[in-house]
């Protein structure tokens, strides 16, 4: 198995980091602007990245402060079956983000594509955080022909 992993110190509070990743409205604010579900665990988290393009995540590790988890249940094939985690750090200085997407059945192109708008999606996020503001779909940035 294949793992997407990223790590991003975000000058913010660990409590203002976790709203940004445990709730709708702040999942909107730097994945995609349409997000809709339950964030609770055991609830089913929706996003649309245009037409035919959504996917499911269930949530299954959420804590009360440094940790998320979902496991994706609808969306491209490769990542059926995929967890997808978010964990805070807090440092003296910074709150470290650590992201993984696990558990690709293999390291396909497709795989190379999504660590890249992973990467482009969570430095949105640290920009929302630090004064600037993120760039969620549609407003986000083309990387390939992928999107």
């Amino acid at each position: 198995m294949a793992d997407i992993r990223h790590r991003v110190g975000i000058a913010a509070p660990p409590q203002d980091v976790y709203e940004k990743l445990a709730t709708t409205e702040g999942l909107a604010s730097w994945w995609t602007r349409d997000v809709t579900g339950d964030t609770s665990v055991g609830g089913r988290i929706g996003f649309n990245f245009g037409p035919d393009r959504d996917i499911a995540m269930e949530v299954i590790e959420p804590s009360a402060t440094d940790h998320i988890g979902w496991r994706c249940v609808g969306g491209p094939d490769e990542w059926l079956g995929t967890t997808l985690t978010f964990h805070l750090e807090p440092t003296a200085d910074e709150t470290v983000l650590l992201f993984a997407h696990a558990g690709w059945r293999e390291p396909v192109e497709f795989m190379h594509h999504c660590s890249t708008k992973w990467a482009y999606f969570i430095l949105g996020l640290k920009a929302s955080l630090e004064g600037g503001k993120g760039t969620p779909y549609p407003a986000d940035m083309p990387i390939s022909s992928w999107g």
